[in-house]
């Protein structure tokens, strides 16, 4: 008999027939995690899309969980899954939607392109005075995954100088003029006129950008960070854009999220706020990203071919398997 697998990404006739032409025999129940049973979650052994932590709880046959997310702190906690469910991610989904996003948050910040929009509603015809370019600039990119790999092709395109940090030493990239581990990002933030983060939520990752950090950086940089908003201390941050510090801040994830009504970053000087928004299923390609991505290692997990499934996430690291 075939596996119960539950999918709770919201697919359409075509995706369905994709996955079930991959899982014949199977039996597949579509719903959202907001709809799903606890019958549902009882008797699948395959989740197919983000579910909480709390749902999970009630799937005990599960036997692979396939995230609809890049990020997967939230299921590696210990106790969240059981000892020896898979887990997999939709790294390689999002890149090319977020590296976009910060490409134009890269250009809008330099250019002044947010300031030019508040004079039209004030019809107020004002100079914002001068602006830098990408070409010739020099990109730091920390967190070498799929996002921070586009943003750096796209930065790199542009004519800037493109270095990556990365957790373990590994081969450099066509588009990267330099790669380091992270022990050397102090040295590297006072070389940048860009950083940006694309990191996940861990202890190592924690406030990363703590206040002297952000002080070691260029007064002229631009920071973005699209990982988690962890990775900024927020307060530290209010203190550095108010002392005039940062040529701007672009952040598409706050600590907390949402960000309180009351939080002073909504009015921190040259800070730029979106809410979450950069990934998600904004762009219709990285939904079919997801779904490409969910029907291989649907293939791959029936052929009992487990080891080389895409996107397999070591519970210690909240990463990718090498």
């Amino acid at each position: 008999m075939g596996k119960q697998v539950l999918v709770v990404i919201p697919v359409g006739e075509r995706h369905k027939e994709y996955l079930e032409n991959i899982g014949t025999g199977c039996k597949f129940t579509y719903t959202s995690p907001n709809a799903v049973t606890e019958e549902e979650l009882a008797n699948a052994q395959i989740i197919i899309g983000n579910v909480s932590a709390q749902q999970l709880a009630k799937a005990p046959k599960l036997e692979w969980f396939q995230l609809n997310s890049a990020g997967s702190d939230a299921f590696c906690k210990p106790g969240v899954l059981k000892e020896g469910v898979l887990l997999t991610n939709a790294t390689g989904a999002y890149g090319l939607a977020i590296s976009e996003h910060m490409l134009g948050v890269t250009l809008m910040m330099q250019k002044h392109l947010a300031e030019y929009y508040v004079n039209q509603k004030n019809h107020q015809w004002k100079d914002e005075g001068t602006v830098t370019s990408i070409y010739g600039s020099t990109t730091l990119v920390v967190g070498l995954g799929d996002i921070g790999g586009e943003y750096a092709k796209r930065m790199k395109a542009l004519g800037s100088y493109t270095i990556g940090l990365r957790r373990t030493e590994g081969e450099k990239p066509d588009y990267l003029d330099e790669v380091f581990t992270t022990e050397h990002l102090d040295e590297l933030l006072p070389r940048a006129d860009f950083v940006a983060l694309s990191l996940p939520n861990s202890p190592a990752t924690y406030h990363i950008m703590d206040e002297r950090r952000l002080r070691l950086m260029k007064k002229t940089a631009f920071l973005l960070n699209v990982g988690r908003g962890s990775a900024i201390d927020p307060e530290a941050l209010n203190r550095v854009l108010h002392d005039g510090w940062l040529g701007g801040c672009g952040v598409d994830v706050t600590e907390p999220e949402p960000l309180p009504e009351d939080s002073p970053l909504w009015d921190a000087p040259r800070m730029y706020i979106t809410p979450h928004i950069s990934g998600q299923y904004h762009l219709q390609e990285t939904f079919e990203r997801i779904v490409r991505i969910a029907g291989g290692n649907l293939e791959k997990f029936l052929a009992g071919e487990k080891d080389s499934m895409k996107n397999l996430v070591d519970f210690k690291t909240g990463y990718r398997r090498r």
